[in-house]
């Protein structure tokens, strides 16, 4: 567990040092793009409650370094597992919505690293709605021109903890 904080502490270091390192040359149009698709994101997320997987599909990208750190403690790496992991979560139903709040946006060139709250409600085991509000860390990377998810980390739901 130390160790994978360690990791995380290192990366997320990282990605930050090249973002600011050329946030003065990100553009306002890749402001803009960015906000788009972390809005796409969400709108994704809140589809992918009621089963529908193909949206969040779009927004991430498909390469094997990606990674995904979600509210049930998982930590995958890699388009399959994750894609596997959006079809999962698809077919659970969990009905609800979430919504972003409080958002801070750092973009560079071809990075940019989103921070905020998820705040909502869900079903639970017993299918009854919960109360959801837990932060969230999203990474982007410009791929052929379009920003898709590289990465999103978020902290735990104990509902969703096996």
């Amino acid at each position: 567990m130390k160790t994978a904080l360690i990791y995380i502490a290192m990366i997320t270091f990282t990605g930050v040092s090249l973002i600011s390192e050329n946030s003065a040359s990100a553009s306002d149009e890749d402001q803009k793009a960015v906000q788009a698709a972390t809005s796409q994101f969400y709108t994704a997320l809140n589809e992918l409650f009621t089963g529908e997987v193909e949206p969040m599909k779009k927004v991430w990208s498909h390469q094997d370094d990606i990674t995904f750190m979600g509210p049930d403690g998982s930590f995958l790496h890699g388009w399959k597992p994750i894609a596997a992991e959006w079809e999962k979560t698809g077919s659970m139903k969990l009905g609800g919505k979430v919504e972003a709040s409080e958002i801070h946006t750092t973009v560079g060139p071809k990075l940019a690293i989103v921070s905020n709250y998820e705040i909502g409600h869900n079903k639970g085991p017993d299918g009854k709605m919960l109360k959801v509000k837990i932060r969230a860390t999203s990474t982007f990377r410009k791929e052929n021109g379009k920003w898709k998810m590289i990465g999103h980390h978020t902290d735990l739901l104990p509902f969703l903890l096996n």
